[in-house]
Parts: C-alpha cells; sequence; structure tokens
C-alpha cells in the first residue's frame, strides 16, 4: 500500500512500468473513475477553455465500451457534461455533491442539500471583493465557489488570500476551503468530498465486489480524498510531470504517475483494448 510520505518522483509509471500495473490489477474487472481538469484536459488559464479533445474523447468512450466509467469532478456536474461532450457517462459534479447516471438521472443522497443560501452569501461576497482584481475569475458551484488566480499578478495574491481566510473565519463553523492549482474551492463543511462520491458510487452501481478493482485518475489536491479512500483496495493514478512545483514535491497517497494528459490518452487506450 502507497503511504501518504510518497511524491510523484518516487511512484512507478501506469504506462512504463505495465508490469507492476498489472500485479495491482489482480485481473479484476476495472472500474474507472476520472478526474476532469488536469486529467482528462490539461490546465488551461482560463477554466472555460478546458474542452475535451476529440481523440480523449475517443478514448473515454472506447473504454466505457469495456468497463464503468464515471467522472468525479469540482466543476458543477452539467458544465462538465457540457464540455465533454459525451453524454452517457455517470458524471459525480461538485466534488460528488451533485451524481447522475444516464440510468436514473440525478440520484439524491445525504449531503446534496441544506446550504445553499451559504454558498449564495459566499459567492456574492466573493464577488464583491474579489472580482474587480484583475486576473481572478469567481466561478459559482452547485455547492461551493472557486475562485481562480493564476492569471492575477503576484503582487495580488494577498489579497485574494485575505479575503478567503475572512470568510473562512466569518463562518468558521459552516464552511472549509480547499486550495488547489491557483483556486481555492469554499465548500461546506461536511464530512463529503472526492473520495466518499467516489466509495457512494461503487455501492451504488453494484461495483463494490471482489473481482472489481477501482481505479482513479486524478491531478489535484481534491482527488487525494479518492486516492486514500481506495488506499489498498483500488489504485491511484496522480497526473502531473516530475518536474512540475504544483505537484512533484505534494504527498500523495497514488500508488502510480502518468505525468501528462497525452498519457492519460494513451493510458485509457490501453485499457480498453
Amino acid at each position: 500500500m502507497t503511504t501518504q510520505a510518497s511524491t510523484v518522483r518516487e511512484l512507478p509509471d501506469a504506462l512504463r512500468d505495465g508490469e507492476q500495473f498489472a500485479v495491482k490489477l489482480g485481473g479484476r474487472r476495472p472500474a474507472v473513475f476520472l478526474d476532469y481538469d488536469g486529467v482528462l484536459t490539461p490546465i488551461v488559464d482560463r477554466p472555460q477553455d478546458a474542452v475535451m479533445s476529440e481523440g480523449m474523447r475517443e478514448a473515454v468512450q472506447a473504454l466505457a465500451q469495456r468497463c464503468s466509467v464515471c467522472v468525479v469532478s469540482g466543476r458543477d456536474r452539467s458544465i462538465v457534461q457540457q464540455m465533454m461532450g459525451v453524454g452517457n457517462l455517470v458524471v459525480a459534479g461538485s466534488h460528488g455533491f451533485d451524481i447522475w447516471t444516464p440510468q436514473e438521472g440525478t440520484i439524491a443522497h445525504a449531503a446534496a442539500t441544506g446550504f445553499e443560501d451559504l454558498i449564495s452569501d459566499v459567492r456574492d461576497r466573493l464577488r464583491a471583493e474579489v472580482e474587480s482584481i484583475p486576473g481572478t475569475v469567481v466561478e459559482p458551484k452547485r455547492a461551493s465557489v472557486a475562485v481562480h488566480y493564476r492569471l492575477a499578478d503576484r503582487e495580488h495574491h494577498a489579497k485574494v488570500t485575505a479575503v478567503v481566510n475572512d470568510l473562512l473565519e466569518e463562518y468558521s463553523e459552516r464552511l472549509r476551503v480547499t486550495p488547489g492549482k491557483m483556486v481555492y474551492e469554499l465548500q461546506p463543511k461536511i464530512d463529503w468530498h472526492k473520495g466518499k462520491a467516489v466509495l457512494y458510487l461503487l455501492q451504488t452501481l453494484d461495483l463494490d465486489a471482489d473481482n472489481v478493482v477501482p481505479l482513479y485518475l486524478g491531478d489535484d489536491i481534491t482527488d487525494e480524498d479518492a486516492f486514500r479512500a481506495l488506499a489498498g483496495w483500488g489504485v491511484g493514478v496522480i497526473v502531473g510531470h516530475p518536474d512540475d512545483p504544483e505537484v512533484a514535491n505534494r504527498p500523495t497517497a497514488a500508488d502510480f504517475v502518468l505525468e501528462s494528459t497525452v498519457e492519460v490518452e494513451q493510458f485509457l487506450n490501453t485499457l480498453a483494448r
């Protein structure tokens, strides 16, 4: 089992170390869970530009013909579906708060409601205090609000952080933050995350069986919850280059690495064969 002390540089590559990966699968049938940004599309400066390529779309669709494929994203579910251009996959948007399947439509669960007013208040405050900073983008979602500052000048980063910290102090009992790649994600402080969503999906889709191995591909801090949830049972694959300072030295619970979305596409095509 991989420990939380591992880094990207220490992990075997899911493509180049294929024999190790095959041993980890142990002949079981895969159920594949995919983050969107940074996995199915490269990280881009503007969130709206992260559109899946035709090659990646074909790879995902081919794999879905062979096994269960679910997309788990911090983005709103409807936005992910629109950007993928694929309508027949299970999608868990908003970090798993909004789950949809082609067979049943939206699947209600206990963590999915009760925070709407909080998110609305946080969204309005961020728009009032942060959107005037050049290069920042406030992205409202169904169950969270993201503040992107990748395009902001470094001198403005402290202001963005200060606004986020003020909100966390004001709503200390109800709000939490997950930092990502030049983004702060403000969410309700409840016991729900991508890892919980994956475990819920495995049970709901009848995939929690001994002959099934869940694979989770992710690149960001929020994906670590899924890696930890599957540790010792499934396989976590972190997407990130060993020379990328945003991921290279970050502790991870993943078992393997893929260096880029190009490798992800190759990997999905390999699984689909």
